[in-house]
């Protein structure tokens, strides 16, 4: 047997007060004469023998009672055959997951209070002068270094349900950086959790390292039962006004049940709108399209909500998104603008055509526009031909229409910017388009099916193209022959349309193809390329992409949702990059400005779906996954953890029966003086 304080047993010289007194302690007797003193003689010996009988057994007990109390002060305990002991200060750290799904019920509680409670138990465990850490999913700058027993059990009660959620590796990782650097000579790390399989990416490698003993301290749920809407978006990049809008949503059932009308509603501008019922197989998702009409301009916030119990964090998909007032087009022409350009916006006000002249452009207007037509340009000088480059990678389309004379050099200067087939000769000869791609976005669907009275273009006319079959062309209408008639090449976040005819109508019939032409400049004006988000991710997407409004150096962009802060933030040309750095907590709506009142942009942040899938890893698999480089707790809701980790770390402890042993004792010695009359 050892002690964890064996000075305490020097309490045992103790046992001789209660010795000395009884050896001093004696009764005085008076003598009385009788007459007949026979009988009194026989009752004075049989009370002498009772007495000292009593007064042996009250000293034993009293022996038996400080000696159990010395050593319950000196805490008895028998080592484990397995277990080390370990003398000297410990460093403790204990990772509390406070994720999303740490909301799901225990058998009576929440799994982040039970977690709470089994983080108290074991720093109870220890002794004051250890030192710990308490890390949460957050990596709050408080959570990083080593505090006393008091301050840590002050900081488990503090900790409350997060957002965020980190891999096990990166959390193991922020545990050993914390412990290294204390001084104390055993290390130890505890990780509280429901083990999710998605973020617990730990292994044995992981836990090679042998001056940190890792503990692991599973929690279960008592359901495994989750629906969540994962995402929604439009189906067209562009949202019009008065127009229908198709939206798609995906919803996930995450359980062994199929869901059954599941009801979805969808908030526009505080409107709640039911979009009926959906069903989901177990384990599986179901996509949803509603139809959204859009009656005015500007920003707009919507939600899509379902409902479900126990985990609510993801019953909401926020979003946001901007109607414009209007789709702005330039046209940069040759030697005159064509009529036919004019008169397919000049019908629909929504879009807003300028015409320029080649030579008097001013670049930095550019970014005003969606789509830029090139109206037979003979020469496409090397600067705009750079702006043009520049413009589409921001997300803008651009269409070539070539002059018959065109200069072939700048051409290919020009389409080898943007990696595009480039132009050979022009070939004057009669030719027929024959295929119409219908798959791309421009002609998905506007024809319902494509019938033989369809007139497709003829040209008199065209430039012979280069076949790189490594330019990534994306046939848009394509000759008899198979050379290409119009193609589509991604550049950046938006696209380059290449005609290889001239739009002169004695050289191509296309502008007087109504049914074609018309559709053709709609979708490429509503096509931009570029990724305009209308929802962001928690803890994922830390980066935030805006138009460079600041005329003054000394403005600054400011977000606001439920709380107001600035972002770090970077001009880069013509736009303004933001960093968040994980300060939005709370899903919803952020407005952004540089002016109080006068919103430039509206983000919409979601909680991160990582946490939706209920999918845990069972102690007995922990065990196979960690090998023996950790040590996985089984326990049930009875455990008591300040004595488990006691008996893991010392073996099994007695001072509790000593305590108990002393309390016996002197409840017989009280029972010996008050019942044992002599």
């Amino acid at each position: 047997m050892n002690f964890v304080y064996p000075s305490f047993l020097w309490g045992l010289l103790a046992l001789a007060i209660p010795i000395i007194i009884h050896l001093f302690y004696f009764r005085r007797f008076k003598k009385v004469y009788f007459t007949n003193v026979k009988f009194l003689k026989e009752i004075k010996e049989e009370t002498s023998s009772k007495s000292k009988l009593k007064h042996l057994m009250v000293l034993l007990s009293r022996l038996a009672a400080v000696a159990a109390l010395v050593l319950a002060f000196a805490q008895p305990f028998i080592p484990l055959e397995e277990s080390a002991i370990k003398q000297g200060k410990k460093a403790v750290s204990l990772f509390i997951d406070n994720s999303w799904s740490m909301s799901s019920m225990s058998q009576d509680v929440p799994l982040l209070q039970k977690a709470k409670q089994r983080a108290t138990e074991i720093v109870k465990a220890y002794s004051v002068e250890d030192r710990f850490q308490i890390l949460t999913n957050d990596f709050e700058g408080r959570h990083q270094r080593m505090v006393s027993k008091e301050d840590a059990l002050s900081l488990i009660e503090e900790v409350k349900i997060t957002p965020s959620v980190k891999e096990m590796s990166k959390t193991l990782l922020r545990q050993k950086q914390a412990l290294n650097s204390s001084d104390a000579e055993h290390n130890y790390s505890y990780l509280i959790s429901d083990f999710q399989k998605n973020v617990t990416d730990i292994s044995e490698k992981e836990l090679l390292d042998t001056m940190v003993e890792v503990t692991l301290v599973p929690l279960q749920s008592v359901q495994k039962r989750n629906i969540s809407v994962d995402s929604c978006w439009f189906e067209a990049p562009v949202r019009m006004l008065n127009q229908t809008n198709p939206l798609i949503i995906k919803v996930s059932n995450r359980s062994d049940d199929d869901a059954e009308d599941v009801r979805i509603n969808l908030t526009l501008d505080n409107q709640v709108k039911p979009l009926g019922n959906l069903s989901v197989k177990a384990n599986s998702f179901a996509y949803d399209t509603v139809n959204v009409t859009i009656l005015k301009t500007g920003w707009h916030e919507a939600k899509i909500t379902i409902t479900d119990f126990p985990v609510q964090f993801d019953d909401s998909y926020y979003f946001t998104f901007e109607v414009l007032s209007k789709i702005n087009i330039l046209t940069v022409n040759g030697a005159y603008s064509n009529k036919y350009l004019d008169a397919v916006f000049k019908s629909n006000p929504y879009f807003q055509v300028t015409n320029q002249n080649s030579g008097k452009l001013d670049y930095s207007k550019f970014t005003d526009y969606q789509l830029i037509i090139l109206n037979e340009l003979k020469n496409i000088s090397s600067g705009l031909g750079d702006e043009l480059l520049q413009f589409a990678n921001n997300g803008g389309n651009v269409l070539v229409f070539p002059s018959k004379n065109s200069s072939i050099p700048s051409y290919t200067s020009f389409l080898s910017s943007f990696k595009a087939n480039e132009f050979e000769r022009y070939e004057t000869k009669d030719r027929s388009v024959s295929y119409m791609n219908t798959d791309e976005f421009i002609f998905n669907d506007v024809f319902e099916r494509i019938t033989e009275n369809i007139k497709l273009p003829e040209t008199k006319g065209n430039f012979k193209m280069t076949q790189y079959g490594s330019r990534g062309e994306e046939v848009i209408f394509r000759y008899r022959d198979g050379s290409s008639y119009m193609g589509k090449y991604k550049a950046g976040q938006g696209s380059l349309y290449v005609c290889s005819a001239p739009l002169d109508v004695n050289v191509n019939n296309l502008a007087k193809s109504g049914e074609i032409f018309v559709p053709l400049l709609y979708k490429m004006s509503i096509s931009t390329g570029k990724d305009v988000r209308i929802a962001y991710v928690i803890g994922k997407d830390n980066l935030l992409e805006t138009a460079n409004k600041s005329t003054d150096a000394e403005m600054v962009y400011k977000l606001k949702g439920e709380e107001e802060f600035i972002p770090e933030q970077k001009s880069v040309g013509p736009k303004t990059i933001l960093s968040i750095n994980n300060q939005i907590k709370q899903a919803g709506y952020y407005n952004l400005y540089l002016e109080q009142g006068t919103t430039l942009n509206k983000y919409a942040f979601n909680y991160d779906r990582k946490e939706s899938k209920l999918d845990y890893f069972s102690e007995k698999e922990l065990e196979e996954k960690t090998g023996e480089n950790a040590v996985v707790i089984k326990s049930n809701e009875e455990t008591n953890f300040t004595e488990l980790i006691g008996e893991r770390s010392m073996g099994k402890i007695y001072w509790k029966w000593c305590l108990i042993a002393a309390l016996i004792f002197l409840l017989i010695e009280i029972l010996l003086i008050k019942f044992w009359r002599t």
